[in-house]
């Protein structure tokens, strides 16, 4: 049976941008898709610089206007890699035309904008998705389930941080990243940690903030200095509705660390340690074992975790951050289909957002704050 058409529409060719482009290629290869996907046009703030990603991945078209893209009747999905300021009205033009949209995080840079894009979408009834490509990671799907299953007991402590060393020097260009409007390392990577903590032990309830401007001013790339608002650290304390308590870190100034996403989590009958650094591997504390034999165990990445096996069939020879991507690809488009509940949708990226934001009003307030 002929598989319907489903026509992609990319807005921008970053790194992120050639991450969903990557993952549309190997999603396809790895997994029967109920889509083919036709990867249509490529959009980019030059008509040069699209033209010339377009051919490297794999787009038929290419274009300057994205607006004229997103309006396009060709178009059936609209994927979003811009800058994150441009989120929110890429996003609303393209729901506006009747498209299904895959935005990546963060959804907005602030929760108002992002409170719109998810009330847009479930008043247009098209399905959405936010790029947290991380909560793909069968091991962290593993750790989920060990915690569901009550294999740690009751949960008692928490720790989570997500630490770069991307804006580490202190010479770096003044970016969008530094826009006071929505940027700051809490919310550009903090995110992922405050997503990684609500998927393994549910929501937050409260929390006290902590976020720190360290390096003040940036070079403005013209002869000068731009004066930098946003945080270059953010803490929280935080409380879970199940009882739990724990922190969260994140920083993009963490000399000599590239990509550090990492986990514990501590219950009365074990314990879980996770880092990106190594993600293929989970490692995992039993009280129940005997005397003079317990420790961590190490649980490596393998067929027996899905969908690993549909990348490779030998244990620990490890998958890849663009395969976490192809499984958020195949996650979303058995969505689009009716297969499965949207992954990670706007309203989903609002909640993340949302907590962002009482982050640093609690921060501002130095006083603990109700979550809803």
């Amino acid at each position: 049976m002929t598989k319907p058409v489903l026509r992609v529409g990319l807005i921008g060719s970053g790194f992120m941008g050639k991450a969903h482009a990557f993952g549309y290629g190997a999603a396809e290869k790895v997994f029967d898709l109920p889509f083919r996907v036709e990867l249509h046009t490529l959009a980019d703030a030059s008509p040069d610089l699209a033209r010339n990603a377009a051919e490297t991945l794999g787009f038929a078209r290419a274009t300057d206007d994205w607006r004229a893209m997103v309006s396009s009747p060709e178009i059936d999905v609209v994927n979003i890699t811009a800058p994150n300021a441009l989120h929110k009205d890429m996003a609303l033009a393209a729901l506006a035309a009747g498209k299904h949209v895959y935005c990546e995080k963060p959804l907005a840079p602030l929760a108002q904008d992002a409170r719109e894009m998810a009330e847009a979408a479930e008043a247009a009834g098209r399905k959405t998705q936010v790029g947290f490509n991380y909560l793909c990671n069968p091991m962290l799907i593993l750790a989920r389930d060990m915690i569901a299953a009550g294999e740690l007991g009751e949960i008692r402590s928490y720790r989570g941080i997500h630490a770069e060393d991307y804006m580490a020097d202190p010479n770096g260009v003044w970016g969008f990243r530094h826009d006071p409007a929505g940027g700051g390392a809490f919310a550009d990577i903090g995110s992922h940690a405050l997503a990684t903590a609500e998927f393994l032990l549910g929501p937050i309830s409260r929390l006290m903030g902590d976020t720190l401007t360290v390096i003040d001013q940036r070079p403005d790339g013209q002869g000068g200095h731009k004066a930098v608002e946003v945080d270059d650290i953010g803490r929280a304390f935080v409380r879970f509705a199940n009882g739990a308590s724990g922190s969260i870190e994140a920083s993009w100034i963490a000399m000599g660390r590239k990509m550090q996403h990492d986990f514990e989590v501590y219950g009365t009958k074990g314990a879980l340690l996770f880092t990106q650094e190594r993600f293929n591997e989970l490692h995992f504390y039993s009280a129940d074992d005997p005397a003079g034999r317990r420790g961590f165990r190490r649980i490596e990445a393998a067929p027996d975790h899905p969908p690993y096996g549909r990348f490779c069939v030998a244990a620990g020879h490890q998958i890849g951050f663009n395969d976490l991507k192809a499984i958020e690809v195949a996650g979303y488009l058995d969505a689009l289909a009716g297969k499965a509940p949207e992954p990670f949708n706007f309203r989903k990226g609002l909640r993340i957002q949302s907590l962002v934001e009482a982050v640093h009003a609690s921060s501002r307030a130095q006083a603990w704050m109700d979550v809803a």
